[in-house]
């Protein structure tokens, strides 16, 4: 199980980490693993702004996945979904042909469990572990040091992870073997875009009805029906500001198709998250692709014709 030695004792010893995917997440993760103990070499991408900042923390670049896994005690994945983290993985420079024996790769991407399961063996046969490590909440808590985290794999690798996922991390589940990290994050985050979806809605049937929003934010949050994503919600009505919620309909969108992959899979209805993933497919050929999902407020409204905002 977990080490359940004092924090500070756990993070005392520092390791060479490596980070491929210096995103929103990744950036605030980099930060906090750099300036707490640990060695970082980092993998550029498209944008520089987040790895010139963590240059001047004292991390290193890398030239290839290659040679970030070379390099490295343990590799750190933060991109986009399993595409992705193949394509990082298997390309002519990739991460596995760096893999080398005890070398520890932790999948924060939102992937699909049978990619995940593919991508750790064949790790494994070159002498690597793997665990599944997605992230919950957001860039300002990412940043903060307070992520949280869903983790999959075996009890002797997470321990030797748990130190440096502490730099990160305040609150840290473990799901089960290799690939129950992502499948808890998968039903965590059909959860969450389930409930974004129906307060929209609920947003713009407000309005068409000539409801006063801030009585609907007001009894809401005084109810059984509040929650963090309504309230995140509600602040684009209210004061025009999407920023609770640093989070792509495009991202959502894959998200959702994942998580109904996987419903697929075991044989699980999924008929909600079907209607769900479909409103997300709208809102992305309406042009909301790169919105952060709050603004599914937005798209709702132009959907009916109203203005969802507080008068």
């Amino acid at each position: 199980m977990y080490d359940n030695s004092p924090k500070e004792e756990r993070m005392a010893a520092g390791k060479r980490v490596g980070l491929i995917g210096v995103g929103l997440m990744g950036y605030g993760i980099g930060k906090n693993i750099v300036t707490k103990g640990h060695s970082l070499k980092v993998l550029a991408h498209k944008n520089r702004e987040p790895v010139e900042k963590l240059l001047k923390l004292g991390a290193t670049e890398g030239k290839s996945p290659k040679e970030i896994a070379a390099e490295s005690d343990i590799v750190f994945l933060c991109v986009t979904g399993s595409p992705q983290v193949e394509e990082v993985v298997y390309r002519e420079d990739g991460l596995l042909a760096g893999v080398h024996k005890g070398l520890i790769v932790a999948d924060c991407s939102t992937a699909e469990p049978s990619s995940t399961l593919k991508v750790a063996a064949d790790i494994q046969k070159k002498g690597g572990r793997f665990a599944d490590t997605p992230l919950t909440r957001t860039p300002v808590e990412a940043e903060a040091g307070k992520l949280g985290l869903m983790t999959g794999g075996d009890d002797a690798t997470l321990k030797e992870l748990r130190p440096v996922l502490d730099c990160f991390a305040e609150a840290i589940i473990h799901a089960g073997g290799i690939g129950a990290g992502h499948k808890l994050k998968l039903i965590n985050n059909f959860i969450a875009l389930g409930t974004a979806t129906v307060v929209a809605e609920a947003i713009t049937a407000a309005t068409k009805a000539g409801v006063d929003l801030q009585a609907l934010h007001d009894i809401v949050v005084a109810g059984g029906a509040k929650s963090v994503m309504f309230e995140r919600l509600m602040k684009v009505p209210l004061a025009n500001d999407d920023t609770a919620l640093k989070f792509a309909v495009a991202t959502a969108r894959k998200d959702l198709r994942y998580y109904t992959n996987m419903t697929e899979q075991i044989s699980a209805t999924s008929f909600v998250a079907e209607v769900v993933h479909q409103n997300f497919i709208m809102a992305e050929n309406a042009g909301y692709s790169q919105r952060f999902v709050p603004r599914m407020v937005d798209f709702f409204a132009g959907l009916n014709g109203v203005e969802n905002r507080k008068k």
